[in-house]
C-alpha cells in the first residue's frame, strides 16, 4: 500500500481534528444508547476507545456519574481533549490517554461499560468485539455505533460503494452486525440507526464550515485544493446517496 500524501494527510487532521466530532453522532443518540443499558449501576466504570477528541466523551460524563478512560491513538486529538478535561473540571472523573486500540495496557474485565463510535472497524470488527469483551466485566455493556449498508451491495451506485469498500471492504448490513455480536458472545440488548441530524449537527455541518474556512487559507495553493475539494466530496456523498448506507448503534451485554 502507498504511503499517505503527506499534504494530504495534514489538510485531513488540520479538518477532522477541529470538528466537535469526528464521526456521525449526537448527545441524543448517546442518551438512548445508554437507556438501554438497563441494569448499569449509578457510578460505572466506561472506556472510550477510539474517542477522537472526545465529543462524545464528554457527553458521557454530563449524561452518567461514571468515571471515564478514553483512549485513541492521535495524541493531538487527545491533547485537545485534556483541555477540555480541565476546562470543565472532569479531571476528576475523566482520563484521556494515548493508545492502539490494538494493545491497550489496561487490566481485564475493568469496566462497567466500553463505549465506541465509529472506531472499532480500524481493528476489524471480530477482534474489535473480542478485546472490548475481554475488557468487561460479567454483565458489563457494549455500546458502539458502526457503518452498514441499507441497501444490497449490488444495487449501490459504484462510486459510493468505492468510496467505503477502500476504507471498509468487509462492511455490512445490520444483520451482519448482529450476528457478529451474537457470535462474540454478547446477549443484544437494542438497536437503532442514527437519525440524519446526526450527522450533520456536530459533523458535516461544522466540517462544511471548516473547509470552506481552508478554501480561504489555501487560495493560492493548487495542491491544497485539490486535497480540499476531495475532503468535501464526504459529506456532499452524504447529501445524495444517504439512503444508501447509514451509522447503526448497537447496545449489548456481555454474557457470563
Amino acid at each position: 500500500m502507498d504511503a499517505p500524501d503527506p499534504g494530504f494527510t495534514q489538510l485531513f487532521y488540520e479538518l477532522f481534528g477541529s470538528l466537535p466530532r469526528q464521526g456521525p453522532g449526537n448527545r441524543a443518540c448517546a442518551a438512548r444508547a445508554l437507556a438501554m443499558c438497563r441494569e448499569l449501576q449509578p457510578s460505572p466504570q466506561v472506556l472510550d476507545i477510539g474517542c477522537g477528541a472526545g465529543g462524545q466523551t464528554l457527553q458521557l460524563a454530563e449524561l452518567t456519574e461514571a468515571t471515564i478512560v478514553a483512549v485513541d491513538a492521535y495524541a493531538p486529538g487527545i491533547a485537545r481533549l485534556e483541555q477540555s478535561i480541565t476546562r470543565l473540571g472532569l479531571a476528576h472523573r475523566v482520563r484521556a490517554l494515548v493508545g492502539d486500540m490494538a494493545n491497550l495496557d489496561l487490566p481485564p474485565a475493568s469496566f462497567d461499560l466500553v463505549w465506541s463510535e465509529g472506531a472499532l472497524y480500524n481493528l476489524g470488527l471480530t477482534k474489535a468485539l473480542r478485546v472490548c469483551r475481554g475488557l468487561l466485566r460479567s454483565g458489563g455493556y457494549l455500546a458502539f455505533t458502526d457503518a452498514v449498508w441499507r441497501k444490497r451491495k449490488q444495487d449501490i451506485p459504484p462510486e459510493v460503494r468505492a468510496a467505503f469498500e477502500s476504507d471498509y471492504p468487509t462492511m455490512g448490513q445490520v444483520e451482519d452486525l448482529l450476528a457478529l455480536v451474537a457470535g462474540a458472545g454478547f446477549d443484544l440488548c437494542g438497536h437503532f440507526t442514527l437519525p440524519d441530524e446526526a450527522w450533520w449537527d456536530d459533523f458535516y455541518a461544522p466540517m462544511e464550515r471548516r473547509l470552506g474556512e481552508l478554501r480561504a487559507l489555501h487560495a493560492d495553493d493548487p495542491d491544497a485544493m485539490a486535497v480540499i475539494d476531495e475532503l468535501a466530496r464526504e459529506p456532499e456523498m452524504h447529501r445524495r446517496h444517504a439512503d444508501c448506507y447509514a451509522y447503526e448503534f448497537i447496545v449489548a451485554r456481555r454474557g457470563a
